[in-house]
């Protein structure tokens, strides 16, 4: 059967994207990333269980708004063991590598280092799962380091193919300053991403791009860049204020981002159905970031569910980019 996610591909590809083709994805592979801290503290002071976050996913499968659920192979083995899988639309995906730029222990200090490639996950393991994972890279504009990245990215091609799974392609921005010649990270990004690509092959190449938003301009650069062959999405980094969230989206569909893959954006929320219903009313409806974040408190209050902070103060823009680029 073609899941909803390969009709929204193939539309996009034929140039006839409309709104209700934009593509969400639903990252709940934080185990792979913060551990035991990943699904919250719970009422009593505790971290919750990995269930309450795999149960999340269930809830956001089952109600069917997002395309994509990205997860570990181990919960992506239990809630296919469980069934979940079979009963929707939602295609599921796993994390295919997980460099060092995401181990994010408690008093962990991996992160002020360049990224090693790592690779936990075993392809002929995931292939009976689902052939649909994440592959991520970050580049820092310097030659042994970047060499090593897209060597370790070539081989997992090879073994990709060999094992007959697809793939996405992540490419983080790097966690601390990186130098460029220009002064623009974005168009260095930019550049290093479609030179990876041009070799690829079409057969090997990733179904789609999801990158960090560095504003209009990288953004529409690198969307209109080879829209056949290069569908570009964005990455939603920390939680924020919902007006952030809605903001992000908005600011990313308007210059051409076709995906959006959110994690903490939407399971720290207050609830991760309704976050995921006001991005679709921002996408689908035109309603802007403001009109989407008074709507989702009204969806809250009807629901009996608390705002984890006033609407005055969710209504507020945190991240500088997005103030500067109000849509």
């Amino acid at each position: 059967m073609t899941k909803r996610l390969d009709r929204k591909l193939a539309a996009i590809r034929a140039g006839a994207y409309t709104p209700t083709d934009f593509i969400i994805a639903d990252a709940k592979d934080g185990d792979m990333a913060f551990g035991c801290a990943t699904p919250g503290v719970g009422p009593d002071g505790r971290m919750k269980p990995l269930r309450a976050y795999r149960d999340d996913m269930i809830k956001m499968v089952d109600n069917d708004l997002v395309d994509i659920m990205l997860m570990s192979v181990s919960s992506a083995e239990v809630l296919t063991r469980e069934g979940v899988f079979a009963r929707t639309e939602v295609t599921p995906a796993v994390r295919y590598n997980d460099t060092t730029d995401i181990w994010h222990p408690r008093g962990g200090a991996y992160a002020k280092n360049p990224a090693l490639p790592f690779r936990t996950a075993l392809l002929e393991r995931t292939k009976p799962i689902t052939d649909l994972g994440l592959y991520a890279i970050t580049l820092y504009n310097d030659l042994d380091q970047d060499i090593h990245t897209i060597d370790e990215y070539a081989v997992f091609r090879d073994d990709a193919a060999e094992a007959g799974v697809r793939h996405f392609l992540e490419v983080f921005n790097p966690a601390f300053p990186v130098e460029t010649t220009t002064g623009d990270f974005g168009g260095y990004n930019n550049d290093m991403i479609a030179r990876i690509l041009a070799g690829v092959s079409r057969l090997d190449r990733p179904i789609f791009l999801k990158a960090a938003y560095n504003g209009p301009a990288a953004t529409e650069e690198i969307a209109r860049y080879d829209p056949e062959n290069l569908i570009f999405g964005i990455l939603g980094g920390g939680a924020g204020t919902t007006r952030d969230c809605l903001e992000l989206i908005a600011q990313a569909e308007k210059y051409g981002a076709r995906v959006a893959l959110f994690g903490r954006k939407i399971y720290q929320s207050e609830d991760s159905v309704l976050t995921v219903t006001a991005m679709r009313r921002v996408l689908e409806e035109g309603l802007s970031s403001q009109e989407g974040v008074k709507a989702y408190h009204g969806d809250l209050a009807a629901a009996g569910i608390a705002a984890h902070r006033p609407l005055a103060d969710d209504l507020e823009l945190t991240e500088e980019l997005l103030k500067a680029n109000v849509v």
